[in-house]
């Protein structure tokens, strides 16, 4: 699949489901943290706040002025980094859906002189539009099909001194080699998803470190996210959701269906969430 026809897949998708997400869990669109092994109880709204914060933690990330939030949703990191340090935020989304919707979050925190929401592909991202101290890639990165070139432009937008926190689906390192079976479970992932394949975490590192950044780091944090996808299951068949759902476009209505392979691949060990952190050194 071309990189154009990829696009327009992702952006219908969600062009589709956003209101229906909204309605259904709010502004943040990303995965849940529930403690280091995935056993904490708690309301799945405030799971998705502890990812944010667990993950800042880890990358010691401590101020940050320009941000830039590589495939942004509605908006919804880029609000709460922007309150949390005062920053001027860019994000970027395919969708003009999740534009629009971000663009009436932001007025409504009071947020729209520090967040600017752009329907651009982050891929085309140019040194003009920072340099950013922060960039902040919450489950988009498995969208790209082309990583190295990802991490590339990333790199050269990047202030020196610069940081890069990223979480993004994986598949295991394949060692064993991917059974057959594990083949056809990623093949309908990324069919249904709009996924160029996987990689895994160690790949991921590789191709940060060879784009030039420095102090690279990967940790694989699936234990602590995987009760998200039970939790959109059981949100989803809520009968008001549910009602909901069924007025969506068929996309929809096999992504909903879909979150069971999710599921199965977190049982597996096949699907991994992987949090990466980077530096861009002094000039």
């Amino acid at each position: 699949m071309s990189e154009s026809s990829l696009n327009d897949n992702i952006r219908d998708f969600y062009d589709q489901s956003t209101h229906l997400w909204l309605d259904t869990w709010g502004e943040h669109m990303h995965h849940g943290y529930y403690g280091p092994d995935g056993k904490e109880k708690k309301d799945r709204r405030q799971a998705q706040i502890d990812l944010i914060e667990k993950l800042l933690d880890w990358g010691d990330t401590r101020s940050a002025t320009q941000i830039l939030d590589a495939g942004c949703g509605v908006g919804g990191s880029a609000r709460y980094l922007a309150a949390r340090f005062k920053a001027r935020v860019l994000g970027m989304t395919l969708s003009p859906v999740q534009a629009e919707e971000g663009a009436l979050y932001n007025r409504k925190a009071g947020l729209e002189d520090q967040v600017q929401i752009e329907v651009r592909d982050m891929m085309r991202v140019q040194k003009a539009d920072g340099p950013f101290d922060l960039i902040w890639s919450m489950e988009s990165a498995e969208h790209i099909a082309d990583k190295q070139q990802l991490f590339e432009r990333f790199s050269d937008v990047l202030a020196p001194g610069g940081s890069l926190l990223m979480a993004t689906w994986c598949h295991r390192k394949p060692i064993p080699t991917l059974s057959r079976k594990e083949q056809k479970l990623l093949a309908k992932l990324y069919r249904i998803y709009n996924l160029p394949p996987m990689v895994d975490g160690e790949q991921l590192a590789s191709f940060a470190e060879a784009a030039g950044l420095k102090s690279v780091l990967q940790e694989d944090w699936s234990d602590a996210v995987a009760p998200f996808w039970q939790e959109v299951i059981r949100s989803a068949l809520e009968l008001r959701n549910f009602s909901l759902l069924l007025k969506t476009g068929w996309a929809v209505l096999e992504g909903a269906w879909a979150m069971r392979y999710m599921r199965k691949g977190y049982k597996m060990g096949l699907i991994r969430f992987v949090v990466l952190q980077a530096k861009k050194t002094d000039a």
